[in-house]
C-alpha cells in the first residue's frame, strides 16, 4: 500500500500534483480517464479544480475519487 496524500493542487492541463505523507511529489493526468464514465465531469476546469484530500486520498464533491495507491503508481516524480 502506497503513502496517503497529504495535498493536492488542481493545474489547468488536467494534471494533479499530490504531495504523499513520506515527503515525495508526483504529478498524476487525468487526461486518459477524462472520457470515461463518471470522470466526463471533470473535463470542465472550474469543476476539476474543485478536488480536496479526502481519507488519504483525492476527491471532487460528486465523489469521483483516485485512490492514493493509484495516484502513487501512476504519478510521476516531480
Amino acid at each position: 500500500m502506497g503513502p496517503s496524500v497529504k495535498t493536492v493542487e488542481a493545474r489547468s492541463d488536467f494534471k494533479l500534483v499530490v504531495e504523499f505523507d513520506n515527503g515525495e511529489i508526483r504529478l498524476f493526468d487525468v487526461v486518459p480517464y477524462l472520457d470515461k464514465g463518471i470522470f466526463t465531469e471533470l473535463q470542465n476546469i472550474s469543476y476539476f479544480k474543485r478536488v480536496r484530500v479526502a481519507f488519504g486520498s483525492v476527491e471532487w464533491p460528486h465523489h469521483q475519487d483516485f485512490s492514493h495507491d493509484t495516484l502513487y503508481l501512476e504519478g510521476h516524480r516531480i
